[in-house]
């Protein structure tokens, strides 16, 4: 795990925003005529946290909710939290809840399981170095090949998860950073009197008007004491707490009446999310996600929990989001053996040459089932091997309770036995037994469309990777780093063939490999075929991508082998103890901590190394490059047997 800033974009209603985003600063930019918000998040690990970063973590969220208490809609976050929803859909028959509604509300429960599963943990014997001996290794994924000619050396990567911080860079080369946890201050926010001018029960009305739990298609309140200061406050306070509903005016028997109305009528039964956010803020909320030691999928689905969505609403680097952005990347490899002068060499090494453009192992998983198992049976079409492949046990690195739900499942083959295993249901195993015990043991393919779209897409690109992978090592071991004719390269977005008058004109860094599908081409050479081999093998017909469920489909993609990182900087320092930080974080710098200070002689050697690299590159497998040593966490796990936090 890591330190990641990242930028992120969202759609929800004003209310279920401020619940939860205490440490969201705000500021107003204008994009191509839109509104937008964009602010920062600090969210961190519940997980075994170390007394001082438990103590870092209350003492952000103490600050954002000290300011923020006497503000409408707005409480505190886990543990306990209840955040506001959004608008229910409504089924045909009156009082019927609505499926996922009622899925949110068993979810509401997951939290006291949750830690007391994380006692639970504290007390297994084995220790996590013993679990991942049954862990992926490099030559597991196709990793096999250098670009380089140094002598590697030995260091210890990750030993604490600050020890690897990764920043966005925008388009306009500013870097994300989370610079502020001021509560943010919104232009739109109404005057004192809109909190007092409605009374309890209009209150309650308006709010089951704008849920759609009434008959009423309108709410009529009568103006006491007729002004038009009066009626203004009263429309503001109707657009400002219910921001589904619009106002006009009417006069009825001789008196003023505020009339509150859906605009978008029946049509926002269909999407009522979508009528609820204020037009003038335009469609999304930018902000920057600072995250400690969670992968990004277990970020969002923190804060779907939180803010009460679907997870598949966030937008971020690495899905759909194609923006052309950089990574900077800060690294440390504790203890490491070599001499300045080998370390001179692999840097220089990685400026000038580069790396492999390998998929890092976190694209596999890290038990002994891989996530490009997975993927493959998607393609085959072979759903109960895919459901048995997600839930059967596994050795590995696990927490408690997703073992002791394998275990029920494989003795009962009952998805809601197993089910009640688990005390956190939005994991991949969670979500799929919900599935199971919704739709049936015969109907696995609507049972795993339950899973988040990116979750599902991920088994797939994580096949893809796994051929990729592979094919790139075949092509280096059998023409080197020079590129040759029949290789490929991209003109545009267009994938072009290299001829043989041709080849002087290119560069390694100018060779792309295809990721397998329906529309791309694959080189002119003895690769193509190790292509066709290798799917062939697979039970997969390279000729035809196209599955029968459409979002299965493989289009495929083209990826440079070869990558040159860009703005290359390091040094080597002398360090004693390898608790204390080698660099400070965001946070830190939040704090007002100063940054460490290094003794030219310790007990210890460490490299701090400096990079940006482009999207979709794996900081792992550069620093693979300079170590020439595996960086899977089973390698890892063994030089260092005590992970500190």
């Amino acid at each position: 795990m890591e330190v990641i800033v990242t930028s992120c974009s969202l759609f929800l209603p004003k209310g279920s925003l401020k619940c939860f985003l205490g440490a969201l600063k705000m500021e107003m930019t204008e994009v191509t005529g839109v509104s937008l918000k964009r602010g920062s998040l600090a969210i961190e690990d519940n997980d075994r946290v170390a007394q001082a970063e438990e103590a870092k973590r209350q003492k952000i969220l103490d600050h954002c909710l000290t300011k923020s208490r006497d503000e409408p809609e707005r409480v505190s976050p886990p543990s306990g939290v209840n955040v506001p929803g959004p608008p229910a859909a409504v089924s045909a028959g009156e009082g019927t809840k609505n499926s996922d509604v009622q899925l949110e509300e068993e979810e509401e429960e997951e939290e006291d399981g949750l830690f007391e599963e994380d006692e639970e943990e504290e007390e297994e014997a084995e220790s996590f170095a013993d679990m991942m001996k049954h862990g992926l290794t490099e030559l597991d994924v196709g990793i096999t090949k250098f670009v380089s000619s140094h002598q590697g050396f030995s260091g210890i990567l990750k030993e604490r998860y600050s020890d690897f911080v990764v920043h966005e860079i925008g388009k306009d080369g500013r870097i994300s950073h989370l610079d502020d946890l001021s509560i943010p201050v919104d232009e739109e926010d109404p005057s004192e009197d809109v909190f007092t001018v409605l009374t309890a029960e209009e209150k309650q009305r308006l709010e089951e008007l704008q849920r759609f739990k009434n008959k009423e298609t309108s709410v009529a309140i009568e103006v006491i004491e007729d002004t038009k200061e009066k009626r203004t406050v009263i429309h503001q306070a109707i657009k400002s707490l219910f921001p589904g509903l619009e106002t006009k005016t009417e006069d009825r028997e001789g008196k003023k009446y505020i009339v509150a109305y859906h605009a978008a009528g029946k049509k926002a039964l269909a999407n009522p999310r979508k009528h609820s956010w204020p037009k003038s803020r335009g469609s999304y909320c930018h902000f920057v996600l600072y995250k400690e030691n969670k992968d990004t999928m277990d970020a969002i689905n923190v804060l779907s929990k939180y803010l009460r969505v679907k997870p598949n609403i966030f937008s971020y680097m690495g899905t759909k989001d194609k923006r052309a952005i950089t990574v900077q990347e800060i690294a440390v490899l504790k203890n490491i053996t070599g001499t300045d002068e080998q370390v001179q060499q692999a840097m220089n090494s990685l400026k000038e040459i580069g790396f492999i453009n390998y998929y890092g192992m976190q694209r596999f998983g890290t038990t002994a089932v891989p996530t490009y198992q997975v993927g493959r049976a998607i393609l085959q079409n072979s759903w109960t091997e895919v459901m048995d492949l997600i839930l059967k046990p596994r050795s590995g690195a696990e927490k408690g309770y997703l073992v002791k739900c394998r275990e029920e499942w494989a003795k009962t083959r009952d998805p809601a036995a197993a089910l009640k295993k688990l005390p956190v249901k939005r994991c991949v195993e969670g979500q799929l037994l919900r599935g199971l015990s919704k739709y049936g043991m015969k109907n696995i393919v609507s049972a795993f469309g339950i899973i988040p779209r990116n979750n599902r897409l991920m088994y797939i690109h994580s096949y893809q990777s796994y051929v990729w992978n592979n094919m790139v090592s075949k092509r280096i071991e059998e023409y080197g780093l020079r590129p040759v004719p029949g290789d490929l390269v991209l003109k545009g977005a267009t994938a072009t063939y290299i001829d043989e008058e041709d080849v002087d004109n290119y560069s390694i860094h100018d060779v792309v490999m295809p990721l397998p599908g329906f529309d791309v081409i694959y080189p002119k050479h003895k690769i193509s075929e190790a292509y066709r081999e290798m799917l062939t093998a697979d039970n997969l017909d390279i000729d035809n991508m196209r599955h029968k469920i459409r979002d299965y489909s493989l289009s495929g993609a083209y990826r440079k082998i070869i990558i040159r990182p860009q703005n290359v900087s390091w040094e080597v320092v002398a360090y004693d103890d390898p608790k204390i930080p080698l660099f400070n974080t965001d946070v830190d710098n939040l704090e007002g901590k100063p940054p460490p200070v290094f003794a030219s002689e310790g007990k210890y050697r460490a490299l701090k190394m400096d990079f940006s690299l482009p999207p979709s590159t794996y900081a792992t497998m550069a620093i693979r490059e300079v170590l020439k040593m595996d960086t899977s966490i089973k390698n890892q796990t063994q030089l260092n047997t005590t992970w500190l936090r």
